[in-house]
């Protein structure tokens, strides 16, 4: 550990950068090594593992070995700071003073990025020695050249005492000297790149001010006193002259100042709200300068782009927003680490403006969820465990909280909370499952918890087992079976082990089954073996006792075949004597029994066992003559049933075939020819047939003829007598020789159909029937069952109209004054006869044929209108005439009233009765009398067209008429089926219509004023339209005067006031006259009537309101004398009667009120037509669909 007193002054590190090289791999783990360089005058002082404390002088390079890949924590001087900086791919440990103030010569940037948990500032006036955390690495080399950077040695501390605790004097560059200290280091490496490298680095610096890292100037002595070097190479890169220098002025502004008029800068941004997870960034407007003006832009004129860099201000910076907003949040963040943001802005105008970077560190939170804890050593009664810190967050974890489940499978429990990373479990139980997790503290607060791990604690060793039991034995397997050791839960997971030792082998019990199932079969032993068994039980912790030793057998093979059968002695045609020899191998048994089996070689497949015994040789008799026979052996033994032995083929001898039985008639015997057919003979005699030969005779003593000879089974045997029987025998034939005849067949022949019959003879009965009569024919051996008559109008299309025994037949229902044709042929059992010849027979004349269509002809069909209400149209299609024109109808209506018409095929039934129903029928009429009334149709004639109604006006207006005419609702139902045709005159004379539909009212509108109107009216239903009413005449009344603007009042004295209205055209002639009243109160009085347009009101009252209206009146003559026609009155006029000098103010604000009442009044009036004209108009339409439209 580290030392408890401070060391020597000397040995106080100043460390000013700490490269980092590629990751070491070093088994599963990933080892980073870290090379601390010491300059010149400086000494860098680690405590070894034995606890000393050894310092190392500069200049040196310290290679350190970090087991995590982590930075270590460097402890340097009050006052100075350590930060990591991250450039090209390259971690450095930057040393800097903590606090700065302004300097003209020189602006520094923004210190670059740290990792707070590396920081550690004491207020004592020495710093405490690093920890040991990381051990030098023996046998490190020297840094390449990129990493060596020398710097001066650093002052006593003892003088800076006093100062130790104020602030630090610190130089500071602007922006500009920043963007020069660039340029030059890039003008540096190039001159090192061409050659001049080694000059400079044998130069030594000229002040402590020019000495600079890659991230930033080192201030050795707190106060900006540098001494010089005291040897040693210098640094590759050197910043360039400060802001006083004459080529300090010559940056890249200036040569950017030529090629841009328009100048944009963008001010600093501003971090606020930092969290450990997040920060608010927040910047201004950029202002552009041309030509020394500024010029201020709106915010939509500027794209910004906020970019962040978590490693350093030379690092790689991550665009994280786009966008026009002036304020975003840092989402995202790591904690407690610093990072450095700047902020672009971008136009299409004017080149781009970056920031000056910003830098800010997030703030420190709870650790991050550490990893499981893991198990390094169990017994039977504890566990131990071991686990690792996980990223801290910015602040130090000083406690770990372990928890368990005390291997009940519960709520989790705590069982250890400190600050060590290893813990052991005592006290448990064997073979219990136990489930753990862990979680981290620091002073902010506590971590999640890491997945849950678990782990068993050690167990007992399982007892013996019983041995294994034999399933079933084979010839080369035996399947075993064994059960669970006794005293062992079934939750326990065990694994067995079987051995064997075979019988005679010398090797032992050798192990043939590892695995946890309870049964196994061992395969590929040997026949006929005993072989010795033990078990073993495995469990997690070891192995068990064997158990006792079994014995189990092998059963024997079965032997091979024996040898093929050979035949002894001579081959007769019914038996035959074969023998054969033991098989080669036995199987390990001796042979119990032989089996010879037989089998038809044509048969196939089908095997009889003809013999079972010991001995090796048999006779096969009861064998057919002539037939191929395949015999075989197998034997059987303790071992089973051997294969059998190859197949031997014997064949007996032949002999003739035996008799075949008597043929057969194949199908139906004809009456001239007989089909035989027969079938081969029961016994071939051990040959194929070769043919056969059927003879026939007349009778059983005539002489025998042969017919056929030949290899086929059926024969068709000709020129025979119909209805005669023959007989016949068959023989049959191999290459030995004929065999015997068969037995006797009689067959008859068939009898024949009859002959054709002679020409019917046809008697006419009267015109609708005839007589056909005809002679028998020939039967031809049988008796004729029944005759066929054919009969129709077409020669060639005749149709079987009569089927019996009968030789006569009456046709009925025949067309008179029609040709027939007919025909006659004779059936019996051998068949159908031919037809005979063909008879003719035509139907004399008769009365016509009933009509067969008749019906009702509608309006639409008539080429004339009628009075549908007394006349009915018919129409019908001529009738057969039966032979004798048709001459005229007689037409049947109502009660039986008749009327004869002529050819016609049309009538028009008149003066019937109104809406009557009548039932109307047809008959034709020729010169043999009347033919049969059609069928009856039913008509009915409409009802009368309706009168017209009585036209009445039931409501007179100026410009409208509402006229009602009839009984019954003004909205008539839809079903009724009356309706009315309203006509008006128009101003040529003409009538018009003006409504046509059910209803009983209707009100005609957009009329002159004081107008006759003549109309008439007339109804129409289904009958028709009925007659015109008579004219009427309607007129229309007087429209009265339009409303009048308000009334204006003019103050003339205090209390005198002149009244003046708009005037209004006489009407059609009538005068106007106007009204005018005032109200003080509630109530209107009449004050003025006359036709002059204004009036003096005198004598009012002083302070007091008034109300004046006036309204006009249409003064007209008739003939009941004069008439006045008022209109409606005008908006009220509020006036106040004042002294003289008051009154104007207040008739005009009287005035300018009554104005406003006005107008909102006419708004609203006109609102409300407009509403009432839609809805009028509406409701027209939807009448005019529902009654003209869907009707």
């Amino acid at each position: 550990m580290m030392a408890d007193q401070p060391p020597p002054l000397e040995a106080t590190p100043i460390l000013n950068e700490v490269p980092l090289l590629p990751h070491m791999v070093n088994g599963d783990s990933i080892q980073q090594v870290i090379l601390v360089q010491v300059n010149p005058g400086e000494t860098f002082t680690i405590t070894t593992e034995d606890g000393h404390i050894q310092c190392i002088q500069g200049p040196a390079h310290v290679p350190m070995m970090s087991p995590n890949g982590s930075m270590p924590p460097i402890f340097v001087p009050p006052g100075y700071v350590s930060q990591v900086v991250e450039e090209n791919g390259v971690r450095k440990v930057v040393v800097l003073p903590h606090s700065a103030e302004f300097h003209p010569s020189m602006h520094p940037p923004p210190p670059p990025p740290h990792v707070p948990h590396y920081m550690h500032h004491h207020h004592a006036l020495l710093p405490h020695p690093p920890h040991p955390v990381y051990p030098p690495v023996p046998g490190t080399g020297e840094l390449p050249p990129q990493f060596i950077h020398q710097h001066p040695p650093p002052h006593v501390f003892q003088e800076q005492e006093p100062r130790s605790h104020g602030r630090t004097n610190f130089i500071q560059r602007d922006e500009r000297s920043l963007k020069m200290q660039e340029h030059l280091k890039k003008r540096l490496k190039d001159r090192q790149a061409s050659g001049h490298t080694n000059n400079k680095l044998n130069s030594p610096p000229s002040s402590p001010h020019k000495v600079n890292n890659s991230s930033n100037a080192a201030i050795q002595n707190g106060n900006g006193k540098g001494q010089p070097g005291t040897g040693g190479p210098l640094k590759q890169k050197q910043i360039g002259k400060t802001k006083g220098s004459p080529d300090a002025e010559m940056g890249e502004s200036d040569t950017e100042s030529k090629k841009y008029d328009t100048h944009l800068s963008i001010g600093k941004p501003v971090v606020s709200d930092i969290q450990a997870r997040s920060a608010v960034l927040s910047w201004n407007l950029p202002v552009s300068s041309q030509n020394g003006e500024s010029h201020s832009h709106s915010p939509a004129a500027f794209t910004f782009e906020v970019a962040i860099s978590n490693s350093g201000k030379n690092g790689k910076f991550k665009s994280v927003y786009v966008g026009e907003e002036l304020t975003i949040t840092l989402p995202d963040l790591r904690p407690a680490t610093d990072y450095h943001v700047r902020v672009s802005a971008t136009s299409s105008s004017i080149k781009e403006s970056v920031s000056e970077l910003v830098s800010f560190t997030t703030e420190s939170c709870e650790p991050d969820c550490p990893a499981a804890p893991k198990l390094i050593n169990r017994t039977k009664n504890s566990l131990s465990l071991q686990w690792k810190s996980s990223n801290d967050n910015g602040s130090k974890i000083t406690n770990f909280l372990l928890e368990w489940d005390e291997g009940k499978n519960g709520p989790f429990k705590e069982c250890y909370y400190g600050h060590l990373k290893q813990y052991k479990l005592t006290k448990l139980s064997p073979s219990t499952k136990y489930s753990l997790r862990l979680a981290a503290k620091n002073d902010i607060g506590m971590s999640g918890f890491s997945e849950t791990v678990t782990y068993y604690t050690a167990g007992i060793v399982p007892p013996p087992p019983a041995p294994p039991v034999l399933i079933e034995a084979g010839v080369t397997w035996l399947s075993l079976k064994w059960s669970p050791p006794n005293g062992v839960s079934s939750d326990d997971s065990l694994t067995y082990s079987l051995d064997m030792e075979e019988e005679g082998s010398g090797y032992g019990f050798q192990p043939q089954y590892n695995g946890d199932e309870l049964s196994c079969t061992l395969r590929n032993l040997r026949r006929s073996t005993s072989y010795k068994f033990r078990l073993f039980a495995y469990n997690s912790e070891g192995k068990s006792s064997p158990s006792e030793v079994v014995e189990h057998s092998t059963n024997p093979d079965k032997p091979g075949p024996p040898s093929k059968p050979t035949v002894k002695g001579k081959i007769h045609s019914h038996s035959v004597k074969v023998a054969w020899e033991p098989p080669k191998d036995n199987g390990g048994s001796d042979i119990s029994k032989y089996f010879l089996e037989i089998s038809e070689a044509l048969v196939g497949s089908k095997w009889d066992t003809i013999y079972s015994g010991s001995q090796r040789e048999h006779a096969c008799d009861h064998l057919k003559p002539g037939t191929s026979y395949r015999l075989r052996v197998y034997c059987v033994s303790k071992g089973g049933e051997s294969q059998a032995s190859d197949v031997m083929t014997v064949t007996t001898s032949a002999v003739p075939p035996g008799p075949c039985h008597a043929p057969c008639l194949a199908g139906k015997a004809k009456p001239k020819e007989i089909t035989l057919q027969w079938g081969p003979p029961s016994v071939d005699g051990g040959s194929d047939i070769t043919e056969y030969i059927v003879e026939m005779a007349n009778s059983e003593q005539d002489e025998r003829r042969q017919v056929y000879q030949g290899p086929a089974s059926e024969y068709a045997v000709n020129n025979l007598l119909p209805g005669r029987t023959y007989c016949f025998w068959i023989r049959a034939a191999n290459k030995v020789g004929f065999g015997p005849h068969s037995d006797k067949a009689e067959i008859s022949t068939a009898p024949g159909p009859p002959d054709q019959c002679c020409k019917p003879v046809i008697t006419c009965k009267n015109a609708t029937s005839v007589i056909v009569s005809w002679e028998s024919p020939a039967c031809n051996g049988a008796e004729i069952s029944e005759y066929r008559l054919d009969w129709g109008q077409v020669e060639g299309a005749m149709h079987v109209i009569y089927t019996g025994p009968c030789q006569s037949y009456e046709v009925k229902g025949l067309t008179p004054a029609t040709t027939y044709y007919c025909r006659v042929q004779a059936v019996n059992i051998s068949g159908v006869g031919l037809f005979g010849e063909t008879g003719v027979v035509t139907t004399p004349a008769s009365v016509p044929a009933a009509v067969s269509v008749l019906h009702l002809l509608e309006e639409d069909q008539m080429e004339i209108s009628l009075p549908l209400s007394t006349c009915l149209a018919i129409q019908w299609e001529e009738p057969c005439c039966h032979g004798s024109e048709i001459t005229g109808y007689n037409i049947e209506y109502g009660e039986k009233q008749l009327v004869t018409v002529g050819r016609n095929t049309s009538h028009v039934l008149e003066n019937l009765l109104p809406d009557t129903l009548y039932r109307i029928r047809i008959q034709a009429i020729n010169s043999f009398g009347v033919g049969p009334f059609s069928h009856s149709i039913k008509a009915k004639t409409k009802p009368l067209p309706p009168d017209p109604p009585h036209l009445e006006c039931v409501v007179f207006s100026y410009q409208s008429l509402k006229l009602k005419w009839g009984e019954g609702p003004s909205r008539a139902l839809i079903t009724n089926p009356t309706q009315f045709n309203l006509q008006m005159e128009d101003r040529f004379g003409r009538f018009v219509t003006v409504y046509s539909g059910p209803c009983h009212t209707y009100k005609v509108q957009r009329l002159s004023e004081s107008t006759t109107y003549y109309f008439k009216i007339q109804a129409y239903n289904d009958a028709g339209e009925g007659e015109f009413s008579e004219v009427y005449a309607f007129t229309t009344t007087k429209s009265p005067p339009a409303s009048l603007k308000a009334p204006k009042a003019n103050q003339l004295e205090e209390n005198t006031y002149e009244i003046t209205w708009e005037p209004l055209q006489p009407m059609k002639g009538d005068s106007i006259v106007y009204i005018l009243q005032l109200a003080a109160g509630r109530e209107f009085d009449q004050v003025y009537k006359g036709p002059e347009t204004s009036f003096r009101l005198t004598s009012l009252q002083t302070n007091c309101e008034y109300r004046i209206r006036v309204c006009a009146g249409r003064q007209s003559q008739d003939s009941t004398g004069s008439q006045e026609l008022y209109g409606p009155y005008s908006p009220s006029t509020v006036f106040s009667s004042q002294k003289q000098e008051l009154v104007p103010q207040c008739a005009d604000l009287t005035t300018e009120l009554a104005e406003s009442k006005k107008t909102l009044r006419e708004e609203r009036f006109i609102a409300i037509v407009l509403l009432c004209g839609f809805a009028v108009v509406a409701i027209l339409f939807a009448v005019v669909i529902q009654y003209f439209v869907i009707k």
